[in-house]
């Protein structure tokens, strides 16, 4: 809702986190004229679009002692699972550059969506705002209601406190893997991984691998891995029954239910009966929320993977809106859901914006909680927007004052995954929907005529 009358403000504002989220919400803040300081762990922006090859001493994540990686949780192969006509900023497009050592594609590898974040970075003189190698140890709130960061840089044991008027997290969450529990693991004698530590298929050739999804990562590692393994056995929770059995277009894949039971001779028993003997299982399982550094004093807390009370996915009520959350839906057009979070936010910050009263906002989260206990959805899912991705982003755009989504958007996103179901093989290269394509050029290359850019 916006104010008529307002007295603007400029905040000193800590954004943690430089992948996409973290970079988009720094030019929003700049751009309504905020203090902003950025910390990023790794040495370069990106989050987890940053890919190496090397993994977490443990490739469970269960131990809580590792080495982490904090740099990538993507495999060698990944590609977008979006086109990049909907994968860009509203003013600024993830168009192909048509320069050679780029890749072109409209399903494009991960290094390509790297190179457009640091673009994006360079465009908006960002850089200046970033500080590198520098973890955020500590965010908590002092008695003069202002936030304290301590961080440190490097490998330095020194640790710099400093204070804001607000926190943004934009931390990801690609870390830390959610496991579940399976009957008779700890004695099972195989191997066991998280798909946050799979990079390349040959390290499973001749094996007998089960890998336990149903998401992007399940499907595109299965792909991957039957390239070499001797079988492949993907364990689904949600997969309609008659697809189950032998993969089309394969000899070697195959599809089940989930695993009822493994056993010390490293059989694997799935809830069908059906058996397998195998080498390896790779968890797809998704990841945990993960906010080590962030002290609330219990007025944010995760449940079941549900950050919570949040008010549309972002505000603490009691700590609105000097403590926000860019970042955690998923199943939705991301990075405009990261724009529109930022946007938002920056406003607020500034007084431009207005919010509802704590009182009425802890309403909202009650009845949104409320409304998927009712449905059945599971606590872990609060934050999947799934069949409401763009009732959503409508909502937080008319917070906002901004003109509505483009409508071939929402026929793309939608188009891609119909294609996904027909094409589960070829989608990324195979489409029907070159009208809506045709459209969305013709409209995000006229948006970047009228505003200058390159």
């Amino acid at each position: 809702m916006a104010s008529s009358i307002f007295q603007f403000r400029s905040c000193t504002v800590a954004v943690i986190g430089a992948g996409p989220g973290g970079l988009v919400a720094a030019r929003e803040l700049r751009r309504e004229n905020h203090n902003v300081v950025v910390f990023e762990l790794q040495d370069q922006v990106g989050g987890t679009w940053v890919y190496h090859p090397s993994v977490d001493t443990d490739p469970l994540g269960s131990d809580p002692s590792r080495t982490i990686v904090h740099s990538s949780s993507l495999y060698s192969s990944l590609r977008t699972n979006l086109p990049r006509e909907i994968m860009g900023f509203r003013d600024y497009p993830f168009l192909s550059t048509g320069l050679a050592h780029r890749d072109s594609r409209r399903f494009p590898g991960h290094r390509e969506v790297l190179l457009f974040l640091n673009d994006f970075t360079a465009e908006f003189r960002l850089t200046d705002l970033i500080r590198f190698e520098t973890e955020v140890v500590y965010t908590g709130l002092g008695e003069d209601g202002k936030w304290r960061v301590r961080s440190r840089r490097g490998n330095d044991e020194e640790e710099v406190e400093e204070i804001f008027d607000a926190v943004v997290v934009c931390n990801g969450h690609h870390t830390q893997p959610r496991i579940p529990q399976i009957h008779g693991i700890d004695a099972w004698p195989g191997k066991q991984m998280h798909s946050r530590s799979y990079r390349i298929p040959e390290p499973f050739r001749d094996q007998t691998v089960i890998l336990i999804g149903d998401a992007a990562s399940a499907h595109d590692i299965s792909r991957d891995i039957s390239q070499v393994a001797k079988e492949v056995h993907v364990a689904s929770r949600s997969a309609k029954h008659y697809l189950f059995g032998k993969q089309p277009g394969y000899d070697n894949m195959w599809l089940h239910p989930m695993i009822e039971s493994v056993h010390r001779d490293g059989t694997v028993t799935f809830q069908d009966g059906s058996r397998v003997l195998a080498d390896v299982i790779i968890h797809c399982t998704g990841y945990e929320y993960h906010f080590p550094f962030l002290d609330t004093d219990g007025l944010v807390t995760v449940d079941d993977n549900r950050v919570g009370p949040l008010y549309k996915h972002i505000f603490p009520p009691a700590l609105a809106p000097w403590l926000s959350f860019v970042g955690l839906p998923w199943m939705a057009p991301l990075f405009t859901v990261f724009e529109l979070q930022s946007q938002w936010i920056a406003g607020l910050l500034s007084g431009r914006i207005g919010l509802p009263s704590q009182e009425e906002m802890m309403k909202d989260v009650e009845a949104f909680y409320s409304s998927l206990e009712a449905s059945g959805t599971p606590k872990r899912y609060t934050h999947k927007l799934g069949d409401y991705e763009f009732e959503y982003i409508d909502w937080v755009v008319a917070a906002c004052g901004l003109p509505r989504i483009e409508g071939w958007i929402k026929k793309m996103y939608h188009a891609t995954f119909d294609n996904k179901e027909v094409r589960p093989e070829t989608y990324r290269d195979e489409w029907e929907d070159e009208d809506l394509v045709l459209e969305a050029q013709k409209d995000l290359r006229s948006d970047i005529f009228h505003r200058g850019l390159p």
